[in-house]
């Protein structure tokens, strides 16, 4: 493993960690916002590190259509309704939060893993096509699950990745 790999790792780790803390903020939106801001800044960190011209708005547009194939019902069925229940007052965010800090975990190793693969091949932003990373992004959504899961000690329900063909 190349120093520069374990760096990229180290920074995907990271702001994994972060966005499920973003994703405990009690504040409706105001989650979404941080999550988001800390998925931009990994891949920030990412493209600095493999010399990649970090260009925003090509990234969030890059980001929104690999959240849409996870969303993808019935695939996010579960995230969905997390991210609604968190919005009703007092309650929703003891039922919502759980399901929610271990989908963006996952989504965000997964976001991290996907961009040092094409890094590492030689690939930048401009010539990213997420239709051609869609499976392995789904195999790193599984992976980052399981890495939240066991190392917060939870096995919470979670639909990420629990279809039989996800796997």
């Amino acid at each position: 493993m190349t120093d520069r790999l374990r760096v990229a790792q180290e920074i995907v780790r990271r702001h994994m960690w972060w966005s499920a803390g973003g994703a405990l903020i009690p504040v409706p939106f105001a989650d979404m916002v941080a999550i988001t801001g800390t998925q931009l800044k990994m891949l920030a960190e990412l493209s600095r590190t493999y010399d990649v011209p970090f260009e925003r708005v090509r990234v969030k547009a890059v980001v929104g259509a690999l959240l849409g194939y996870v969303l993808h019902p019935p695939f996010s069925s579960g995230v969905v309704g997390s991210v609604l229940l968190k919005a009703i007052p007092g309650v929703g965010v003891l039922f919502g939060t759980p399901a929610l800090v271990l989908f963006t975990a996952a989504f965000t190793w997964a976001l991290g893993r996907v961009f040092i693969q094409h890094f590492e091949s030689g690939g930048t932003f401009l010539d990213f096509d997420p239709e051609t990373v869609r499976e392995g992004l789904r195999a790193h959504l599984v992976e980052g699950r399981e890495q939240a899961e066991m190392r917060t000690g939870t096995g919470a329900p979670s639909r990420v990745g629990d279809r039989a063909g996800d796997r």
